[in-house]
């Protein structure tokens, strides 16, 4: 892989993070999108433009996707930016500190790189496809849970919950049940990040953004997870839909969800 690619996603979230931490307890701008729930902040377009400044400067043949700004597509390009600037901003106009920026660089739609920056507690996870996963520079991994019923989980609810029947809830009561318990962080990409180094067994969501989860997708299979949609067939971005686990139990959590 180009290293300009791994130093351009490195430096469009140095300045990313720096954006967050000064935009932290000083948020002014709040507004909705599609639901009371569904907000953006003057903190996530700072933060998005900063990154995609970066990125048309040193890449200007590249696709982009973002959550805020939409699509810039090339079709003479294989390469294509997937950029959350703030995954959690909920968590973030309440001071809860789990958000997270996502970065990812996909090659004829599958991920090569992958950056998922905590600008709060100053850790970077990064994946280069065949090189592994690291937090800070340091190796990470799945972890070696066997089982479901020792198993520590996190899941999330969509932004249209209290608008349609496929709302996650019967699932997040079944799994809860059947494991030591079940997390709701609130930043789909920290829960995948947190699945690549061990602090979660396993992840599942629906109703998410391909911004949510090109990069954690990419930090699980490097770091020795499984990654797939709910039926256990080959994940896909445009689904809005994912399952991730250490691999040891991924069969055992998709059956419990199927189940449920």
């Amino acid at each position: 892989m180009d290293l300009l690619f791994l130093q351009t996603a490195n430096e469009a979230a140095d300045k990313a993070s720096d954006i967050l931490r000064h935009y932290w307890g000083n948020i002014h701008q709040i507004e909705h999108k599609s639901s009371s729930s569904d907000l953006v902040t003057e903190a996530d377009k700072a933060s998005e433009k900063a990154i995609l400044s970066l990125i048309r400067q040193n890449h200007p043949d590249h696709s982009l996707l973002a959550e805020e700004s939409g699509s810039e597509e090339n079709p003479q390009s294989g390469y294509c930016w997937v950029v959350d600037p703030l995954d959690g901003t909920t968590n973030f106009t309440h001071q809860y500190p789990m958000v997270s920026i996502s970065i990812a660089l996909l090659k004829e739609g599958k991920p090569i790189l992958a950056l998922i920056d905590h600008p709060i507690l100053k850790e970077r996870f990064i994946a280069v496809k065949g090189e592994g996963a690291t937090l800070n520079g340091q190796p990470i991994h799945v972890s070696k849970n066997p089982t479901l019923e020792k198993s520590l989980l996190a899941t999330g609810f969509s932004y249209d919950r209290n608008e349609t029947d496929d709302n996650n809830y019967k699932e997040f009561c079944r799994i809860t049940s059947l494991s030591q318990g079940v997390r709701r962080l609130g930043s789909a990409a920290l829960d995948l990040a947190y699945v690549a180094a061990g602090r979660l067994d396993g992840f599942w969501e629906r109703g998410l953004g391909p911004w949510d989860m090109a990069a954690g997708w990419l930090l699980v299979q490097e770091a020795g997870g499984t990654v797939t949609d709910y039926d256990g067939t080959d994940f896909e971005l445009a689904s809005g839909r994912v399952l991730a686990s250490n691999g040891i139990l991924h069969e055992e959590l998709k059956r419990a969800l199927r189940s449920s």
